[in-house]
């Protein structure tokens, strides 16, 4: 009988992964979350440009369980959760893979804010089954857990490391750019960090300032350079969410790709949604970082090619 030494030198980290997602579902439910489980195939998923979504027949594999999870915010569930696997097509790499692990979780009454504690709170708690209660060593960094955890807003973060403004590098087409290359490297190298306010034109389905329009209440955390989650105060107005998938659509649309059909269910549930947040978190990066793993292939079972 052959042995898959590749799976036999991945036990440990499975092993681990068995335990963080347990401790991710028991750190919920003790926070009174309920758990839900929504369709992996939807007809319409968040026409967002760069985010391409695979078909599968008539339907979509979904990108996010997103739109539905909000459909149940909207329908009186107030503080929900979901473990689920998403797919993107194009998505292949040391930190991405097409079929991946995403959490997400949302609370009704509350803001991003109220998200960034949240982060803290769990990631702690699902360090502790790895050893890693105080700090978290990964790839010769050492991200120290206890203390505070850093806020910085996307245009402070311009101005520290780079030459130019957010409002530049979005005038000159460069604002992607200077976040992967010289922005995102900087982030939680030695504490975790959040970074917050996106500009309004990468707001995507978050709420603006209410004292900064130019920016939403959007934000993401890094840890040791790796970005784990991306988080909003949620926009629930109706009209302005459907010109914003327009505007989407009309990009794909730019690039030659196809627009995806307009989830009109969720449409015309959102104003029943109420003022609420939601984030969604990468668990196999999340893992990566516990485990030390370099890539993200040593946290699953099979990684595309070994099918």
């Amino acid at each position: 009988m052959s042995i898959n030494w590749s799976l036999a030198r991945k036990a440990s980290r499975l092993a681990a992964r068995a335990r963080i997602l347990q401790q991710t579902r028991e750190y919920f439910c003790k926070e009174g979350y309920l758990e839900v489980d929504t369709p992996l195939l939807i007809p319409a998923p968040a026409p967002e440009a760069h985010i391409d979504a695979i078909r599968a027949g008539d339907l979509y594999l979904h990108t996010s369980p997103e739109l539905c999870m909000k459909r149940l915010l909207a329908a009186g569930y107030p503080k929900i959760f979901q473990i689920c696997h998403c797919w993107r097509s194009g998505e292949r790499g040391s930190r991405h893979l097409p079929e991946f692990t995403m959490l997400e979780w949302y609370r009704a009454q509350s803001d991003y804010t109220d998200l960034m504690t949240d982060c803290v709170a769990l990631i702690r708690a699902v360090a502790s089954v790895c050893n890693a209660e105080n700090s978290i060593d990964y790839q010769g960094q050492r991200v120290d857990l206890c203390g505070e955890w850093e806020r910085i807003t996307v245009r402070e973060a311009f101005r520290r490391y780079t030459g130019t403004t957010m409002e530049k590098a979005l005038q000159d087409g460069l604002f992607d750019e200077l976040m992967t290359v010289a922005i995102e490297p900087q982030l939680g190298c030695q504490r975790p960090t959040f970074i917050c306010d996106y500009p309004a034109q990468r707001s995507a389905l978050a709420r603006l300032k209410q004292d900064d329009s130019s920016v939403a209440e959007r934000f993401e955390l890094y840890i040791a350079g790796i970005e784990l989650a991306n988080a909003f105060s949620e926009l629930t107005d109706a009209v302005e969410q459907r010109q914003r998938f327009l505007e989407e659509a009309a990009s794909r649309e730019g690039r030659g790709e196809s627009p995806y059909p307009m989830p009109e269910p969720f449409l015309a549930e959102l104003e029943n949604m109420p003022p609420s947040a939601g984030i969604a978190l990468g668990m196999d990066r999340l893992i990566m970082l516990l485990t030390g793993a370099e890539a993200i292939d040593a946290v699953v079972p099979f990684a595309p090619e070994e099918l």
